[in-house]
């Protein structure tokens, strides 16, 4: 059965620099869309990203991270716009990598797609009114 998380790996320092999503595609048939990374050399790393593939291949790629020393952490969180709170500035809309922010024309209304949203958190200090929230 085809699966799709959403998940958190969390890289110890030394594997920061191994090709490991690579053999998460290569050997266990898992395709991925990387939503947010933070990787450097020499540091712990982090990278929140779509893994989708079949049950049984997701299962025995979480069983080789754990080998590797990453944690997988299943993302957990959400983002919601407070419509009380908005004041459509617009702000949010121009750091939205996937485009769940949007402005409605003509009334220039600022409008979220959840469905869109890949839970990066970017739109959240950007919001002068703190009217984008993480839900976890």
């Amino acid at each position: 059965m085809q699966v799709a998380h959403k998940v958190v790996l969390h890289f110890p320092r030394e594997v920061v620099e191994q090709p490991v999503i690579y053999l998460l595609a290569r050997d266990y048939n898992l395709a991925f869309n990387i939503l947010r990374a933070s990787i450097n050399p020499e540091e712990q790393g982090l990278i929140v990203l779509e893994l989708s593939g079949e049950e049984e291949d997701f299962a025995r790629g979480s069983e080789f991270l754990a080998r590797q020393g990453i944690r997988l952490q299943p993302l957990r969180q959400d983002i919601r716009k407070n419509d009380d709170r908005c004041v459509h500035c617009g702000a949010c809309v121009g750091v939205c990598p996937p485009g769940a922010l949007v402005i409605e024309r003509p009334s220039m209304k600022v409008n979220f797609d959840a469905a869109r949203c890949v839970a990066c958190g970017e739109c959240v200090p950007t919001c002068p009114v703190r009217a984008m929230e993480i839900h976890f």
